[in-house]
């Protein structure tokens, strides 16, 4: 404990989470608690999503890690070999991004520096972003072993990776072919699919005469597209072979518009005869539709722009222009050569690359691919894991189906990854490792990010060697992620998995969902409603943001921002806080802990240790079941209604009672009932209750490492627990009697208890310290005999009748306050209708009806005035 702040049996009086916070990080990390490897216990692993070392974590991430952590925490604490396994993410797209934008600020771009230079920048990148990234995870107070952290480019990882492609391509599950792929025009690389953000955006259909070219130049086919800049690269009109309309033009030529190129008109019953004008335009390297046709049709292939969206030398005098620049010179001019027809403004569904943001070409390129679905059908056929929640598992069915999925682009056009091992030379391929000899030249490509994170599990264990940590972690116990990539990781882990390890290499995958603002939105820049968790720790502290983060959503569901919740966690630690204290100062200095004489304890020690026991079971029911906000709203009730409101205020009259031994053991129960709070918090909260369990008596250095609460079966006892609930009801029934009379709790009352059996009278008089304590009588008796109601307030419980006199439950001043209000009010009320009575005018030109309505109401007011003047003469006797 030598070095943390703080040590002794006093807490301050006033909860600061600054002082708290500080110096727990290191004095875990230097004791070792997080540390796997004994040998000795059962192993359970978490191996951390790796975040991307491209900039801060947000506030996802701290939901994220702050779930891990509470299963790892308890696990360490329920004697497992808990090892959480950290790393990071090398990020190809996202990292090279950040790169490129560093060099361009030095005025410098990556193809000035050469590969080996710019790898050295990103290198030198990683180092200082890995390096935040830790301060971060130190902030959040995440228990993880800092001595098996791993990258996913490091030297071992890029060992499996080179194995893992190999190996597939070896078996003729990964190839190289020509392909339309997504192509990001900024980041000038290939994307697979699911790296594509489909938005509904304003576009439009664009129609133009394609002319004949036998024709004047007018004449010729109607064609609609939403991408008129591709059609340099046409090579065909296609209509459908059984359309009536154009089988006079089937083995003509047209012009491309505004060209001198001639393209033929072709069938194919690929075209839909109902959809627009029943003409479409093949452009095979353009569209993956027309791709298709192209093959089919053994047309040629052609690119009309370069790999950064700008047109080639096929799109003539447009050639340097931007794809959409281009694409409105070609309408201004071909409106002008009167060959286009109309702008049809349509609502339509664009691909975007989720790293840039920009709008997603197809485009062929050659790429390297994993054929899919062999690897998809060995997944669903395994039963080694579950989601939760179940219904996730429909997700991943539907995006693994065999007969829908398409194979995975996994060639990236980028400097930072793992190079894709694969040699040329000529027309020659060689799929290895080690150069095959001279003349040969490596492929400039690396792997898509996603291919070495679908190796995270087992890889970042020493596969492929079958190594002592693979053998003992693996296949790990929990994957913690949200349901947004499901598609991106969770399917390539187990499909990888499956494939090269013959294990699902997770048990369990506990799904989240994402963050929204209060009113449901997601977070983004262009909102502002985005939150650094960061600036809330500064304010709050991390522990109520971690309490907060991980006790407002259940499993699935998104969790909706909301800093008053936030400050009401802190509330709860704070009342935790005081109530530590509370205990710890009357505890006294020679106190020592010992085990409880459970025989000889009082009834309400046996029921809130009863209480206690529910509590456990129902918490690691719940946690078990990852329904950490149900866990916590268990504790919390207890925390606050039961040992708080009550058995604190109990033991209050305990340690009053001047009973040696009855002190002794409502303390031992203190100290026992607190610890185990304390315990259970500390997966949500881990350094507030470091620091409340290093003021406590304890066994442990740390928290971290102390054994998590266990049901005790000698602490079950049905007695006390119905015994405390009914004297509870007993209490409270007669408070909330005194709040309706606005009986002050000071002004003492009669209280007779009729006991309805043998059982409740017993245990009244077991527990009569605490009725006269918390009821304030002036006398109580417990009685097995029915009382007369007459001239009593009845309370009518299950277990009992409590009778109060009236006259107890009367509050003298406020009854003369409020008859002298009301007769003021009656003597205003007199006047006024004295007044009108006294009136001629009213008298006698009013309705006879009206009259006597007025008589008849001052007849009530003057009688309601004789009574309140009785009343209040002989209250004053």
């Amino acid at each position: 404990m030598k070095g943390l702040r703080g040590m002794s049996k006093e807490l301050k009086p006033k909860y600061d989470f600054k002082e708290v916070e500080e110096g727990k990080y290191d004095f875990w990390l230097k004791g070792g608690f997080f540390e796997a490897g004994d040998l000795s216990k059962e192993p359970f692993t978490i191996v951390i999503p790796p975040p991307n070392v491209t900039g801060k974590l947000h506030l996802g991430h701290s939901w994220d890690t702050t779930l891990q952590d509470i299963i790892i925490r308890r696990k360490r604490m329920q004697g497992y070999d808990a090892l959480w396994l950290p790393g990071m993410d090398h990020a190809g797209i996202a990292t090279q991004a950040k790169v490129d934008a560093k060099l361009k600020e030095q005025g410098i771009s990556r193809y000035d520096i050469g590969r080996e230079k710019f790898l050295e920048v990103a290198w030198d990148w990683k180092k200082e972003y890995a390096k935040i990234i830790r301060s971060q995870w130190a902030a959040l107070g995440l228990s993880l072993d800092y001595t098996k952290e791993r990258f996913t480019l490091d030297e071992g990882l890029n060992k499996a990776v080179n194995h893992v492609f190999i190996t597939l391509y070896n078996k003729g599950l990964l190839y190289q072919g020509e392909r339309i792929i997504n192509w990001d025009c900024q980041a000038k690389t290939a994307l697979s699919n699911i790296e594509v953000e489909h938005k509904d955006v304003e576009g439009a259909f664009y129609h133009f005469v394609y002319p004949f070219v036998d024709g004047d130049g007018k004449q010729g086919v109607t064609i609609a597209t939403t991408r008129p800049e591709t059609m340099f690269a046409d090579q065909a009109i296609m209509v459908n072979p059984n359309d009536e309309r154009y089988k006079n033009i089937v083995g003509k030529e047209v012009y491309i518009p505004g060209t001198d190129v001639k393209i033929p008109v072709i069938t194919d019953e690929y075209v839909d005869i109902n959809f627009g004008t029943g003409c479409v335009k093949v452009t095979p390297a353009h569209d993956p539709n027309d791709f298709e046709v192209g093959k089919r049709h053994n047309l040629a292939m052609p690119l009309c722009m370069n790999d950064d969206g700008t047109m080639n030398d096929m799109a003539g005098k447009y050639k340097g222009q931007d794809r959409f620049e281009c694409r409105e010179n070609i309408i201004k001019d071909l409106t002008q050569s009167g060959l286009f027809v109309k702008k049809e403004p349509i609502v339509h569904s664009v691909g975007h690359s989720e790293r840039t943001g920009v709008v997603v070409e197809p485009r062929l390129s050659k790429q390297w691919f994993v054929k899919m679905d062999v690897l998809a059908k060995q997944v669903l056929a395994n039963d080694e894991y579950k989601f939760v929640p179940e219904r996730f598992m429909g997700t991943l069915e539907h995006w693994l189906d065999p007969d829908s999925i398409q194979d995975w682009c996994v060639s990236r056009q980028l400097w930072w990854g793992h190079r894709i091992p694969a040699w040329y030379k000529g027309d020659e391929v060689k799929v290895q490792v080690e150069c095959p000899g001279e003349g040969w030249v490596q492929d400039e490509d690396v792997l898509d990010t996603w291919f070495s994170s679908a190796l995270w599990p087992f890889s970042t264990l020493g596969w492929p060697e079958n190594t002592d940590l693979l053998k003992r972690y693996y296949p790990t116990n929990v994957l913690v992620t949200g349901y947004d990539i499901i598609f991106f990781w969770v399917a390539r882990m187990l499909f990888q998995g499956v494939e090269f390890t013959g294990k699902a290499p997770f048990k369990d995958i506990l799904i989240h969902g994402l963050i929204r603002d209060k009113q449901g939105r997601k977070m983004s820049k262009s909102l502002g409603n985005g939150v650094d968790p960061f600036d809330v720790i500064a304010k709050y502290g991390t522990d109520s943001l971690r309490y907060f983060l991980t006790t407002n959503s259940a499993p699935g569901l998104d969790l909706r921002y909301d800093e008053e919740k936030i400050e009401s966690s802190w509330n709860y630690l704070n009342k935790i806080w005081n109530i530590s204290r509370y205990v710890l100062m009357n505890l006294g200095e020679d106190f020592k802990v010992s085990d409880i004489d459970y025989s000889n304890l009082n009834l309400a020690s046996k029921w809130i240790l009863a209480e206690l026991n529910k509590v456990i079971k129902n918490v690691d029911y719940n946690m078990d079941k990852y329904e950490f906000g149900e866990a916590a709203k268990t504790l919390y009730t207890f925390v606050w209604d039961d040992f708080a409101s009550w058995y604190v205020e109990i033991s209050k009259v305990d340690m009053a009672s001047g009973d040696e031994a009855n002190i002794k053991n409502t303390k031992n129960v203190l100290v026992y009932v607190l610890t185990a709070i304390v315990k259970m918090l500390h997966p949500f909260v881990p350094f507030v209750t470091e620091e409340i369990y290093q003021a406590l008596p304890h066994d442990k250095e740390s928290i971290t490492i102390s054994a998590w609460p266990v049901v005790k079966p000698e602490y079950d006892n049905a007695f006390a627990l119905t015994a405390l609930t009914d004297v509870r009801e007993i209490i409270t029934a007669v408070r909330n009697e005194r709040a309706k009379a606005n009986k002050a709790p000071k002004e003492p009352i009669t209280i007779t208890i009729y006991a309805k059996d043998k059982e409740t009278l017993e245990v009244l008089n077991l527990t009569r310290n605490y009725i006269t304590k918390f009821t304030n009588p002036k006398t109580l008796e417990f009685t097995d005999t029915e009382l007369n109601p007459k001239g009593n307030v009845v309370l009518v419980l299950p277990m009992a009748n409590l009778y109060v006199p009236e006259d107890d439950l009367v509050n003298k001043e406020e009854v003369i306050k409020k008859l002298l209000d009301t007769k003021a009010k009656l003597e205003a009320e007199l006047e006024r209708s004295e007044k009108m009575l006294n009136n001629p005018n009213f008298v006698n030109k009013a309705p006879e009806a009206k009259v006597n309505a007025e008589k008849a109401k001052q007849a009530e007011y003057k009688a309601q005035y004789a009574d309140v003047l009785k009343t209040l003469e002989e209250i004053n006797k």
